[in-house]
């Protein structure tokens, strides 16, 4: 699994807690990275969490599981490497998107993923599929 900026790590920690054998995080930040694995260290996933600067994640890198918990504006600007990160046939989630930016992000990643209907809860939304071929 991936967490596309990862930030605290509270998606990859939660992931490994709920069964994930390993994840990776990537951020743009290095204080999240330092975050992600300070968290990590704290709930005794340290070993199977890693955290990558995207210029240092390792070469040809796909999962089966993405997770993105990132504002839209860097959704529809990082789609193809967000879709790139993804095995074919696997899963895509994306949420901290609010629901006036829902489908406007959804457009980014219809050509390449089949998604499910968009899930609303009160203003924020998620987005979710899985990735054709």
């Amino acid at each position: 699994m991936i967490d596309f900026g990862c930030g605290s790590g509270i998606l990859a920690i939660a992931a490994i807690k709920l069964g994930a054998a390993k994840v990776i995080g990537i951020d743009i930040d290095p204080q999240a990275l330092l975050a992600s694995k300070d968290n990590a260290a704290r709930n005794g996933v340290e070993d199977q969490i890693e955290v990558y600067l995207p210029k240092d994640q390792p070469e040809g890198l796909v999962a089966d599981v993405v997770v993105a918990n990132i504002l839209a504006g860097p959704l529809r600007e990082l789609s193809p490497t967000i879709k790139g990160l993804l095995k074919p046939g696997g899963q895509l989630a994306m949420s901290g998107i609010l629901d006036t930016q829902a489908e406007s992000v959804a457009e980014f990643y219809r050509d390449d993923l089949e998604l499910d209907p968009i899930a609303e809860k009160s203003e924020w939304c998620r987005i979710s599929g899985r990735k054709l071929g």
